[in-house]
């Protein structure tokens, strides 16, 4: 019977770090003839998340392509405020140690406008106080600098210029469960593993060992 109670405890301990992948979508809309939808796919708070970008009506080029802080398109794309940076650093690339969490680079239209691409990023999060969920995706009409240039705005925007279409990012799936809590968005939860071991301790104590 302890044995059993024992593995019981572990049991749910382990269904403690168990979560369900959620899922967003973007629908992009400007005043210019841009158009598109983005979705945003996370298996858990320490797995990256995969983006697919449709779009069309651009400029054939390179255009940056970030989430921006706010979920607000009451003044179309300009409400949406800057791009979404909690730890208040300077602007980089998507591959860059330093950058905001919104920063996800540039996305390269054909010759016909189109963009069809998809990658993942470290960074960004659905889950936790940094997801993203309830944000804005922009799409400028400039090519994003990476911070690497001497243009005053370099470090702040990119230098990616207007912006073209933008989109509230929207729960797609799972839109009936409660959020589950992850350290930042980009770690285990401390919380529900400590809670998990006072758990067994006070098992163990109860049974005698």
């Amino acid at each position: 019977m302890k044995v059993l109670i024992v593995l019981a405890v572990v049991g749910c301990m382990a269904s403690v770090h168990a979560e369900q992948s959620k899922k967003a979508v973007v629908f992009l809309q400007g005043t210019s003839n841009v158009s598109g939808n983005v979705t945003l796919s996370q298996p858990s708070c320490t797995e990256p998340v995969f983006i697919e970008v449709n779009i069309i009506g651009l400029s054939p080029g390179k255009h940056g392509f970030h989430i921006h802080e706010k979920g607000d398109l009451s003044d179309g794309c300009t409400s949406t405020g800057g791009h979404y940076n909690p730890d208040k650093v300077t602007h980089g690339g998507p591959a860059d140690q330093v950058r905001h969490v919104g920063d996800l680079g540039n996305v390269v239209a054909d010759e016909n406008g189109v963009v069809k691409t998809s990658f993942s990023d470290t960074v960004v999060s659905l889950f936790g106080s940094y997801s993203v969920l309830g944000r804005a995706i922009v799409v400028h009409a400039g090519v994003d600098d990476f911070g690497k240039t001497n243009h005053p705005d370099s470090l702040k925007t990119g230098n990616a210029g207007g912006r073209l279409a933008c989109g509230i990012i929207g729960i797609l799936s799972p839109f009936d469960e409660p959020e589950q809590p992850c350290s930042s968005g980009h770690s285990m939860r401390p919380l529900q593993i400590v809670l998990g071991l006072m758990m067994s301790t006070l098992v163990v104590r109860a049974l005698g060992y």
